[in-house]
């Protein structure tokens, strides 16, 4: 016999589960992280539908509340997605901060072409210069 908590559980698991397979469909959520949620997703509902499961892993673990057991897997697992996010957000940041330099070199190129201050790309090509070359004194970067 089903329980109330159990069949709240699997309820539970089973939304998860659609809610993530829909974002995956609107291309919401990438690949590449949808593979965590999906794992995270179908362990909640194989512990929702087979509760000795979550018996006998708390056992294992020493842990004698089946419960808490289940509470420190989702905190770990958390943890560790917390910890890819934030590996993505540092690369993303150093990749943005980047993108932004070259495109203020790149402003400052035009502004200076503009005021005629650097030669165009031909002549600076032909005296071996790039605009990688020059800073925004004009003179070359050591």
């Amino acid at each position: 016999m089903i329980s109330k908590v159990q069949l709240l559980s699997i309820v539970a698991s089973l939304t998860l589960l659609l809610v993530i397979l829909e974002t995956i469909r609107k291309r919401r959520l990438r690949e590449q992280y949808a593979l965590v949620w999906l794992l995270t997703g179908f362990l909640l509902l194989l512990f929702s539908l087979w509760r000795d499961l979550l018996d006998r892993v708390s056992a294992l673990m020493g842990i004698y509340y089946p419960p808490s057991a289940l509470l420190l897997m989702l905190t770990g697992l958390l943890v560790l997605i917390l910890l890819s996010f934030s590996i993505v957000v540092s690369s993303l940041s150093i990749k943005l901060t980047r993108l932004s330099q070259k495109l203020a070199l790149l402003e400052w190129e035009l502004h200076a072409r503009a005021r005629g201050g650097l030669p165009e790309a031909g002549a600076a090509g032909a005296r071996g210069e790039s605009s990688k070359d020059l800073a925004p004194g004009g003179e070359g970067r050591s």
